[in-house]
């Protein structure tokens, strides 16, 4: 009975340190790291989520070597991505950054981001057409 309980405890240790980190990103390798960033996404809002998203890719154009990308990113949340991302912006619009410069705030950026996938998401569809659109009986042969 006594081993039972001891068993009982150090499994339930276990998945209290495994499941600690679940609103952060797991940066142990690119493939963890790629899985964290997608279900952390998905749990965000919208302008958060493309807020997110481009903060993480403008991190990882930062940070080629992917040691050092992974170091960066392990541990952090949404929205201490968020927070260097808009420093990266920063950073680079003072710099000189063309796809920087055309933007006059952090907030405008990702607006444009945002109006940009909600049109493309409205182009597919819309241009999705279905094996009778116009609802008739008749078949074209």
């Amino acid at each position: 009975m006594r081993k039972i309980l001891i068993f009982l405890v150090v499994i339930s240790c276990l998945f209290t340190i495994s499941c600690g980190r679940g609103e952060q990103i797991n940066g142990s390798s690119m493939k963890t790291a790629y899985r964290s960033v997608k279900g952390l996404k998905n749990r965000l809002s919208a302008e958060d989520r493309i807020a997110f998203e481009i903060s993480f890719w403008s991190m990882r154009d930062v940070h080629r070597d992917n040691s050092e990308f992974l170091d960066q990113v392990d541990g952090k949340t949404p929205q201490e991505i968020i927070e260097v991302g808009k420093k990266i912006f920063q950073e680079r619009k003072a710099a000189g950054f063309e796809d920087y410069i055309k933007h006059s705030s952090w907030d405008e950026m990702v607006a444009k981001f945002a109006q940009e996938k909600l049109d493309q998401a409205f182009k597919s569809r819309k241009n999705r057409k279905g094996p009778r659109e116009d609802h008739s009986i008749i078949y074209k042969l």
